[in-house]
């Protein structure tokens, strides 16, 4: 096929999706022209994610370093130094104004929009290619690294087709078949005979077709460059939260940083002539915002915020890599609100040790009001007042509260109620909304960005950039 039809046809494909109003339909409007020329070719791409986060979670994410610290965030000194260009991204899903991780994925890996909870598979039941397919058809090397398991919605977007995202333990075995080059998160549950419903092996059987398998910090650490395809897995579920990885010394010890995955799989990934693509995702930025968990949230962006600066020291001295750095969508709305102690109240979380999520998960129906002021006090560094301590422990006698990665029904909409009042954090929901997003790209191909876009678009253009 002539590269001119390629992008026709991709194009047309592209404008039959959702969400289009009858004018962009008759007129082929598009924030993005397939017969636009870029100046420069990328021969890598670095997609990062920072998952569900809201325009609050990087404004509180800045504010807490340059108070800390006296720095911005590496995210918002891009801006700052006018080093990248910059849009705003609408995120909608085939059947809904508001996007799970799956579709939103989806529209960037397979280029058109899809039902909520499905991977790269239309209401009719065919198949959209994934892009990290495309780009290793190609002869690109491809992976993803994520902080959540790496068979989860955002990865698996750019990798797999699947009418069901929770279909984990089947994307587990996909991968094996795809090879792809690097994949580490965590996951650990879809990869071991014990935890499997199917008593599989996976782990003997990627080493038996060939695959480096890596299982702690100090394995992946030590790898030396490869000629065969990576696999870590570091942990059950998620992984820890950042910030109560770095108040735990074994947890330090076992599992990676988000930064430190990233550095390991561009080392990895560099090597191949023909270029690379890699998603970078901080997948427990999403998790927080369901559970409302500000230090949680904070943190875990910080340690995305480590890994844009992994990112762009490679970009920038490299000039060949085209990084996207962006949200699939914003999740709870969190932002610092009025008050004659809001700057007071938000410098606690400076010296926060452990998360809501540290704090809730110990505590039980043992539990007496003075032992959770305790709990939280040493974790968080305020005391609660006896009643609200009191209160707090009533939701453990039922336990039937709600949220997303919530299995236990802990209370954690309740206790950010409280901690508005220690912290002068405020949430607007526990679920995703329908913002518009940030999109920042730096490299080859970003001066082609038009400062509004739709998230499929992403797809074309990303093949456009490497000429693939």
């Amino acid at each position: 096929m002539k590269r001119r039809d390629f992008f026709k046809n991709t194009a047309l494909t592209a404008l039959g999706t959702s969400f289009l109003s009858p004018l962009e339909l008759l007129a082929g409007t598009s924030s993005i022209s397939p017969d636009k020329t870029l100046g420069n070719r990328a021969k890598n791409i670095i997609f990062m994610v920072s998952d569900g986060m809201s325009i609050g979670t990087l404004t509180m994410t800045d504010m807490f370093l340059r108070r800390k610290e006296g720095r911005s965030s590496n995210w918002l000194s891009l801006y700052e130094r006018g080093h990248v260009s910059r849009a705003l991204m609408d995120t909608a899903s085939a059947n809904s104004l508001v996007t799970d991780s799956a579709a939103a994925s989806s529209a960037w890996g397979g280029g058109v929009r899809v039902n909520n909870g499905s991977l790269n598979v239309n209401a009719d039941g065919s198949f959209n290619e994934p892009i990290l397919q495309k780009f290793k058809a190609a002869g690109k090397s491809v992976g993803c690294v994520t902080t959540v398991p790496i068979t989860h919605a955002t990865p698996a977007g750019f990798c797999v087709n699947s009418s069901i995202r929770d279909d984990q333990p089947g994307i587990a075995k996909q991968y094996n078949n795809l090879r792809f080059d690097v994949m580490m998160g965590g996951g650990l549950e879809f990869f071991t005979a014990e935890k499997r419903e199917d008593k599989q092996d996976l782990f003997s059987l990627y080493k038996k077709d060939g695959f480096e398998v890596v299982r702690n910090r100090d394995e992946m650490l030590a790898l030396n460059v490869l000629n065969k395809p990576l696999l870590g897995v570091f942990y059950e579920d998620g992984l820890p939260y950042a910030l109560d990885r770095a108040s735990d010394e074994e947890l330090k010890v076992d599992t990676p940083s988000l930064a430190e995955m990233t550095r390991t799989a561009i080392s990895q990934l560099q090597h191949n002539e023909n270029g690379f693509v890699l998603q970078v995702e901080g997948g427990k930025v999403d998790w927080a915002a369901h559970a409302n968990d500000a230090g949680a949230l904070i943190y875990d962006q910080l340690a995305f915020d480590e890994a844009i600066a992994e990112v762009m020291g490679f970009a920038e001295r490299d000039d060949e890599t085209l990084v996207i750095i962006t949200t699939d969508h914003g999740n709870a709305n969190p932002g610092l609100f009025s008050g004659s102690n809001a700057n007071s109240n938000f410098d606690r979380v400076q010296n926060f040790k452990h998360t809501n999520d540290w704090i809730l998960t110990g505590v039980d129906r043992s539990y007496t009001a003075s032992k959770l002021i305790e709990r939280i006090e040493y974790a968080q560094g305020y005391r609660l007042a006896d009643a609200e301590a009191k209160e707090l422990l009533s939701h453990y006698k039922q336990l039937d509260s709600d949220g997303l990665y919530n299995p236990r029904k802990l209370p954690f909409g309740f206790y950010a109620e409280i901690q508005k009042k220690y912290l002068s954090i405020g949430w607007g929901s526990m679920d995703h909304s329908s913002d518009f997003v940030e999109l920042t790209m730096f490299g080859p191909g970003s001066e082609t960005l038009k400062p509004f876009i739709k998230n499929y678009e992403l797809h074309n253009f990303m093949l456009k950039a490497t000429a693939v």
